[in-house]
Parts: structure tokens; C-alpha cells; sequence
């Protein structure tokens, strides 16, 4: 996409998503400076083990003041152990003894079957985006951060999808269109696409298209909404 408009799209979120900042402060995620740690071997029963993640790209070790990371979920299906994620709760449980009733994680696990096309399709669960969100019948989530700040629904998606960046970009441009926004600014390009809107009083939304960094027959979508 071009820069300017990249830039000018940039600067409109700053201003109008001041309200959903909160998003991201009510999750309880805290930015620390960590490594990637490429030269640590590491064995599973005596073989060796590299961690993949979705489309089997390799994932590195962390390491953080002395300590090491590995990626729990690649671990685990190489122990045969069960790894669920209660995107509700947001509690990961490890073994088949969990009593957690969250839908299976995503990070690394394969498709789920998509039958709606908005958030109740199989492979978006959001409990506090709009009941009409447009969302592609193959979405499938990859990160999913919902919370209520101060009494306001904040949401954090990203998705992928095989439809174009056209149509979903245009999908969300009609979808808007419809609302009584104050502030609406769009952006839609073959190579991706950002909408930015707010309705005083009421909620601020933004919305990315990509193309997926680790897969390009997909592209990626993310969403950051949140009541005011």
C-alpha cells in the first residue's frame, strides 16, 4: 500500500483510539526484553525435538533473566499431553484431568470446521464483539484478548482467512457504513486494508488486513475494539 496513506491512517488511530487503549493495559501483559534462543538443543524421551508452530515454521526458545521458555503447546503434542485455552477465563490448562470448558488453543493446533459468518462462526469465539461483526466463514482465530475495563468490553482479535484483502476490507467499509460513526476513515488496497471508526460515547474500533508473515495463502486480520 502506499505510505501516505499508511501514515495518514496511522495517525487518525492515534487520535481516535485513544478510548480502547485500555485494551491492551487490562489484559495484564507487561513488555520485558527477552532473546530468542536459537542455540539451545532440546530432546523429547531422548530424540531430538524442534518446536513448531502453524504451517511448521520453527520456534525458538526465549530466555529472560536466566530462565528459559519453551512454547507449551508444541511440548506438549510432542508428550501427547492435552493443552486447552479458556479464552473466556484466559487460563491455559495442561492434561486431560483439566475440567476447563474453553475451546481448544489455536496457536498451533489444526482447523477448525467455520459454519457462521459472524462471531459465533466455529473458529471465533468472542464473547463481546457486536452479534452482526462481519467475519469471513473460514476465520480462524490466533489471538483472542477480551476483557471489561471500568464496566467497557475491550477486544483484541486476530484471525486468518483466505478470502482477499479486498473483501474483507470492503465487507468492513459496508459494515460501517451503516453506522452512525463520528469518525470513519478507510483505506482498502489489494495488499491491505485499515478502517478506523468511533461513534462517540459508545465504542472505537480499528481493523488491519495483511498478508500473514508465516503463511502467504493467508492473510491476517486484526481487531481492536473497545466500548467508551
Amino acid at each position: 500500500m502506499k505510505s501516505k496513506k499508511w501514515l495518514i491512517a496511522a495517525g487518525v488511530f492515534g487520535m481516535v483510539l485513544t478510548g480502547s487503549a485500555g485494551v491492551y493495559a487490562g489484559t495484564q501483559l507487561e513488555t520485558i526484553k527477552a532473546y530468542l534462543n536459537h542455540g539451545l538443543a532440546i530432546e523429547v524421551n531422548g530424540q531430538k525435538f524442534t518446536p513448531t508452530g502453524d504451517q511448521g515454521k520453527k520456534l525458538a526458545p526465549i530466555t529472560y533473566q536466566g530462565s528459559t521458555y519453551l512454547p507449551v503447546r508444541s511440548i506438549a503434542d510432542a508428550l501427547k499431553t492435552e493443552v486447552k485455552y479458556d479464552s473466556q477465563n484466559n487460563k491455559v490448562s495442561i492434561g486431560s484431568s483439566s475440567s476447563s470448558g474453553g475451546s481448544t488453543s489455536t496457536g498451533n493446533s489444526g482447523s477448525q470446521p467455520s459454519t457462521g459468518t459472524n462471531t459465533q462462526a466455529a473458529g471465533v469465539k468472542s464473547k463481546y464483539l457486536p452479534a452482526d461483526f462481519p467475519l469471513p466463514k473460514d476465520a480462524k482465530a490466533t489471538s483472542l484478548i477480551e476483557n471489561i475495563m471500568d464496566g467497557d468490553k475491550k477486544v483484541v482479535l486476530t484471525y486468518t482467512t483466505k478470502e482477499t484483502l479486498l473483501t474483507v476490507g470492503t465487507s468492513y467499509k459496508d459494515y460501517y457504513q451503516t453506522k452512525n460513526l463520528s469518525q470513519n476513515t478507510q483505506d482498502i488496497q489489494a495488499d491491505g486494508f485499515s478502517i478506523v471508526g468511533r461513534e462517540d460515547g459508545k465504542y472505537a474500533v480499528t481493523i488491519t488486513g495483511s498478508v500473514s508473515a508465516t503463511n502467504k495463502d493467508l492473510n491476517e486480520i486484526t481487531v481492536v475494539w473497545g466500548e467508551e
